[in-house]
């Protein structure tokens, strides 16, 4: 089973990122927690985004499109970053998840989508 897993956004990860003592050491945790990762066979791929001000969103009505430039509103509903994991279910992304060092600074949430398959159609 594929699932994305998502690194919510936070006011502090939509400043960007500062090297700090405590953001380096974050990313080193963060570092090692990819290893294990890596080493148990689920990881895809993964990254951090920059901030939604670096970004923009296309709307879509009908044949028009808008480009909408960021910083976008509701953060807590934006996306800081992002795995691609093979596991064999839920329960073992949540697991997973719960091994992770906390990815910012404060209160934060990882929420575990799965991916759709060809099965799924058919």
């Amino acid at each position: 089973m594929r699932v994305i897993v998502l690194v919510k956004a936070t006011e502090d990860s939509e400043r960007g990122i500062a090297r700090t003592p405590e953001t380096m050491a974050l990313m080193a945790a963060m570092g090692r927690f990819n290893d294990e990762l890596q080493e148990a066979g689920i990881l895809v791929s993964g990254d951090g985004l920059r901030p939604s001000s670096d970004g923009k969103r296309v709307a879509f009505d009908g044949p028009d499109r808008t480009v909408i430039d960021g910083p976008f509103p509701a953060v807590r509903e934006l996306v800081a970053g992002f795995w691609l994991w093979n596991v064999r279910d839920l329960d073992e992304a949540v697991a997973w998840v719960k091994r992770c060092p906390n990815p910012m600074p404060g209160p934060s949430e990882i929420e575990i989508r799965p991916l759709y398959e060809m099965e799924d159609w058919v």
